[in-house]
């Protein structure tokens, strides 16, 4: 597989430079977690090859032996920066961020400090499926306030879930998806503001999952949830795990806003050491150095989308799909096709091809399927042509 980019500064698509008998020789869970003749396309894995800053990084660190514990200003630096390139935000003080081994338990440590157990958090379904298990393992209980039929956040809804949150007077938050998964919709501005405002009349404390903020596509913007007015005292967690494919790699950061200074002076000391140093090294380099290679990431997702929607509109067209301002995945809404609650497992069974169950996804997931679009074009077309067969 090759192809060149056009957008990109005639990059090579990161997309189209491993082939599947490579791809198979990885030993991470996307690849082991299904027999060889499934073609996975489940969790957010992308199938790249490391960004070469990144390699380049991590292999200099391991010949000087530098794998100790984790140290300085590096990493919050870079994100500050890159966040002032791409996001046009220069809010991200370096002296209000702190470590955390990942974003999903940077969450964990956020909702910690401003909630206690048995306290409420807000979650906007359907959404990523470890927000109800890290959340509720943590003794704190979900509850929902599902999107409008536009998939975007539905303030009225939102409310109402505020309110039951709060009652009696409990503390609570909103973890907040910023861009949102599943569905790939980037939050606007207004939206933000929208939200800031009702957490401060109903005092509710917003904690921002912002993983995916630099995988956005062409044409739409992203906003920090920081950067907007009354966010003042929100904590938001930023990673390049997601742009860059290093889930393997972790390291993330808890960012606070001006007003949330205090709240981030608790995180515990062993919570930032334990986030691994070459994850750290890792980061840095992508925020730092990796921006040519993520745009061609960027644009090889581009086409991934306008692919899809032509393959489904051709081969199922009875599956909905809303092509996703952001994240490397496609939401699609499979209930016309008569399958059930659990399409993937359908897929799985009769096409061999995996896809992610939208019933983690909370309510709203029922009858979904959610699909990971970073892989070659040719995989999204034999994914295609295995779901169509699957139902034929």
């Amino acid at each position: 597989m090759s192809g060149v980019l056009s957008g990109a500064r005639g990059l090579v698509n990161p997309l189209r430079q491993l082939t599947l008998d490579e791809l198979r020789r990885r030993t991470s869970l996307k690849w082991r977690e299904y027999p060889d003749d499934v073609l996975p396309l489940w969790v957010a894995e992308m199938d790249v090859p490391l960004a070469e800053p990144v390699a380049r990084a991590i292999t200099d660190a391991v010949t000087r032996g530098d794998t100790g514990y984790p140290a300085g200003t590096g990493y919050p630096r870079a994100l500050a920066e890159f966040a002032g390139r791409r996001w046009g935000w220069d809010g991200l003080a370096v002296e209000r961020t702190a470590l955390v081994p990942d974003v999903m338990h940077g969450v964990v440590e956020a909702l910690r400090l401003v909630t206690g157990p048995g306290d409420a958090v807000v979650v906007n379904c359907p959404v990523y499926p470890p927000f109800y298990e890290f959340v509720t393992h943590n003794d704190r209980r979900i509850v929902e306030a599902p999107l409008g039929e536009d998939l975007r956040i539905d303030l009225d809804t939102l409310e109402d879930a505020f309110r039951r949150a709060r009652a009696g007077g409990r503390p609570a938050a909103y973890l907040l998806c910023n861009p949102h998964n599943p569905t790939g919709v980037v939050h606007t501005p207004d939206e933000l503001a929208a939200v800031a405002d009702l957490a401060q009349r109903h005092g509710v404390r917003v904690v921002a999952d912002e993983i995916h903020a630099p995988v956005v596509a062409a044409g739409a913007r992203f906003t920090p949830y920081l950067s907007v007015p009354g966010a003042e005292n929100g904590l938001s967690l930023m990673s390049a795990s997601k742009g860059w494919n290093l889930a393997g790699l972790r390291g993330g950061l808890l960012v606070a806003g001006p007003a949330a200074a205090g709240d981030l002076a608790r995180v515990p000391f062993e919570v930032s050491v334990s986030t691994s140093h070459l994850g750290v090294i890792a980061h840095t380099a992508a925020f730092s150095e990796g921006g040519e290679w993520l745009d061609a990431v960027l644009t090889g997702l581009d086409d991934n989308r306008r692919l899809l929607a032509s393959l489904l509109a051709e081969h199922l067209p009875a599956i909905g799909y809303r092509p996703g301002q952001a994240t490397c995945l496609a939401w699609l809404d499979c209930r016309a096709l008569g399958l059930g609650d659990d399409p993937a497992a359908v897929f799985l069974d009769r096409g061999r091809v995996a896809l992610s169950s939208g019933l983690a996804f909370g309510t709203g997931g029922a009858g979904h399927v959610r699909l990971n679009l970073a892989t070659a074009p040719e995989l999204v077309t034999e994914a295609v042509r295995r779901m169509a067969s699957a139902v034929a």
